[in-house]
């Protein structure tokens, strides 16, 4: 007995070194793994950085005044003011009869005879005095110009009521290409003479946004508006394309898919071989489109 004694009280020690051998060589090797970043090193996860939020406020809104100039056309002139609120995914397109004629500082003139006798800038002069607004820019564009802004938003579907050859004419919708869409903006021949000529140009802009990919369109802006400008007159400069550009492509991106443009003609009546247009028209238009966002 006093034999079986002797092995038991050598055994527990023995145990006992083993047991701390193991928690010595585990915690030294655990250290020496967590030194290297094999183990418990990993790093904390960072915060993704915040998200840039872009405002759009009123005072992205603007003005540009589109003279469409093709002297080899029998109405070779098309006067259309794009009124841009980006907030509110607006654009309103108001087309001005080239026979409009006003009375301005007590001498009657008319938006024609302005552009041909001092050029765009007399046509936006005339045009800031007949409706009391701003008008912040101008673009001149020949039919190339146009036909490139036709291609950019990618043509039409609209409905063809004239006898002109290469179109249905019985009312129907068509598909109208580049060249198509200036024929017909450019067509001298409409029952409703130069008014009904005005409200088609407008129709036919304001049909292009709305059916254009507008994503699509605010991902090549840029390259677009380089093209466009090389190829214009016009006095918008690379610090207002800065200026309006994010608002623009938010509103081009947000506005995908939905109505966003609106088209107009400026109301009033014929007078002879002029048009004179309606002062509550006038009034009304720039009510909804100017004098409401002026304080807001």
């Amino acid at each position: 007995m006093a034999k079986n004694k002797k092995v038991g009280s050598i055994a527990l020690p023995y145990l006992i070194t083993i047991f701390v051998g193991i928690l010595v060589i585990g915690g030294g090797t655990f250290f020496f793994l967590h030194h290297l970043g094999v183990l418990g090193g990993e790093k904390e996860l960072s915060e993704p950085p915040p998200k840039q939020v872009t405002t759009t406020t009123y005072e992205d809104n603007h003005t540009i005044l589109f003279i469409l100039d093709e002297p080899n056309q029998k109405c070779s002139l098309t006067f259309v003011l794009m009124r841009s609120i980006p907030k509110d995914k607006k654009l309103v397109f108001l087309c001005i009869p080239a026979n409009t004629i006003s009375l301005i500082d007590g001498e009657q003139k008319g938006i024609k005879s302005c552009y041909e006798q001092g050029g765009a800038a007399e046509a936006v002069s005339f045009t800031e005095k007949v409706f009391g607004v701003t008008v912040d820019r101008y673009m001149k564009l020949d039919s190339e110009a146009y036909i490139k802004i036709c291609d950019i938003l990618g043509g039409v579907t609209y409905p063809i009521s004239e006898d002109i050859a290469g179109f249905n004419g019985d009312g129907s919708e068509q598909y109208l290409n580049s060249e198509q869409i200036d024929k017909l903006t450019t067509y001298a021949l409409f029952r409703g003479g130069e008014y009904e000529r005005s409200y088609t140009a407008s129709a036919l802009v304001s049909r292009m946004v709305n059916q254009s990919d507008l994503v699509r369109v605010s991902d090549s802006f840029d390259n677009s508006f380089n093209s466009l400008v090389n190829m214009t007159e016009t006095d918008i400069t690379a610090v207002d394309y800065k200026k309006y550009k994010v608002a623009i492509k938010t509103m081009l991106e947000r506005g995908s898919g939905s109505s966003i443009a609106t088209p107009l003609v400026l109301d009033g009546e014929e007078a002879d071989l002029d048009y004179i247009p309606s002062q509550g028209f006038i009034n009304d238009f720039k009510d909804k489109y100017y004098t409401q966002y002026e304080n807001k």
